[in-house]
């Protein structure tokens, strides 16, 4: 490692004090313009000592998380470069939270901030974070609630901005990678969507008629393809008022409205059962560990004999893993979220009484997928700041990005799980119908 003397050579000590490693893989540029670090290396810029002191206030995940969304920290050249090369070392190469720092490591790093004069009072967090995580019990209806709010009802154009024309905000099924058309947009992002889409419809079974489910319909574009492509009637809730707003008038649009019925309503308060089929896409994250049996008895119920769920989910790759809620997805992202393993989620469909048909894993497919929304999102970054705030855009950038990196080494999964309730028609032999 080679240093210059300054603020530089000190922080670099600091933050291998926080992360658990001797060498950090990125050249470090301090506010007085010192560097240290390999030369070629990404570079990680700390633009004031306010970032050492949201560190050494919260020394782990949340200070750190902090002083970006602030602008305390930057990461100015190609964001990936540097996740990629953090996820590699120390203790975000670890699954679950960040390991306490022991009294003497906190004594150091607090000899670090004196001799940097970063010492003082505890800077406020960034308004952008969650103010639900800690507000009465979990998960109930209240705060799933408020909960589901903070993420997304950020704005229906800022969205549109990120997600593109589909308006799908989950993991696209790609069969190539994205390119970059000569806007600056990657392309192909559309036509994955659709292909996942069209895939969770065949591996329904739909047919002109049924009646459908979406759970967590978000801006209706499932309930749009089913109604459109496949014909049948579809039934789409969500939490977030303004998805429903424009998830109505995208049915509207496309003169669908008798086809399509889109709810603000918690799915345990749904009472018009039995559906045909049911799509939960991107939404049983948001249930929780210790919820969701009452998830599967609930989407039982609602689901007729024979019919057939669709449960697709982000999980965690590395066994059980209790989240941490001072890190930064639940404070800043989706907060009392929690993703469950493959493993759990298939105990937890089959205990309540679902037969598993198929299980799809798409890991590759959702990194592809959040790179091509972090190039819209930069290519877009005036207007997206100007929809949003400087710092909500840098939390979106900071999430899609790291979580690109979780997919590509591993870290986090996703899955399609397809399962029929008994006492119907028996699925086909093999995967013709939806490969």
């Amino acid at each position: 490692m080679t240093t210059d003397n300054g603020a530089a050579s000190l922080l670099a000590k600091a933050l291998g004090i926080v992360l658990g490693t001797a060498e950090i893989p990125l050249r470090l540029r301090a506010w007085d313009g010192s560097e240290a670090g390999p030369p070629d290396a990404p570079v990680l810029e700390f633009r004031s000592r306010r970032a050492l002191r949201r560190i050494l206030w919260s020394p782990g995940q949340l200070g750190l998380s902090r002083a970006y969304v602030a602008g305390d920290i930057d990461a100015p050249g190609d964001i990936f470069e540097a996740f990629t090369a953090l996820s590699s070392v120390g203790k975000f190469s670890e699954p679950g939270p960040f390991r306490p720092l022991t009294p003497r490591e906190l004594a150091t790093l607090l000899s670090t901030a004196v001799r940097l004069g970063a010492v003082g009072p505890n800077p406020a967090p960034p308004p952008e974070e969650a103010k639900v995580t800690r507000k009465g019990g979990l998960h109930t209806r209240r705060r799933d609630a408020a909960a589901i709010s903070h993420h997304y009802d950020v704005g229906n154009d800022f969205y549109a901005l990120v997600l593109g024309a589909s308006m799908v905000y989950s993991c696209a099924v790609w069969s190539e990678g994205p390119y970059v058309d000569n806007t600056g947009l990657p392309a192909g992002l559309d036509g994955a969507q659709k292909a996942k889409l069209d895939l969770v419809c065949r591996k329904l079974g739909l047919k002109p008629g049924m009646r459908v489910l979406d759970v967590g319909c978000g801006w209706g574009s499932l309930a749009l393809h089913a109604a459109q492509q496949y014909g049948v009637t579809v039934v789409g809730v969500t939490l977030s008022s303004e998805q429903a707003v424009l998830a109505r008038k995208r049915a509207a649009d496309a003169g669908l409205t008798e086809n399509i019925d889109i709810r603000v309503q918690d799915y345990r308060d749904i009472t018009d059962g039995p559906f045909d089929a049911i799509s939960s896409i991107g939404m049983s994250e948001h249930v929780g560990r210790e919820q969701s049996p009452h998830y599967v008895d609930v989407l039982h119920g609602l689901l007729r004999p024979g019919g057939r769920l669709l449960n697709h989910a982000i999980s965690w790759n590395a066994g059980r893993t209790k989240p941490d809620p001072d890190s930064f997805i639940p404070r800043y992202v989706f907060p009392d979220g929690e993703m469950l393993s493959l493993g759990e989620m298939v105990t937890a469909l089959e205990t309540g009484g679902f037969e598993v048909l198929d299980v799809e894993a798409l890991r590759q497919h959702y990194a592809l997928t959040l790179r091509a929304w972090v190039r819209r999102l930069e290519t877009n970054w005036d207007e997206a700041v100007r929809l949003t705030s400087l710092g909500r855009a840098r939390v979106w950038r900071l999430y899609m990005a790291s979580s690109a990196v979780g997919f590509e080494t591993g870290l986090t999964g996703v899955n399609q799980i397809l399962v029929q309730r008994a006492g119907g028609g028996q699925p086909p032999l093999r995967r013709t119908d939806w490969i």
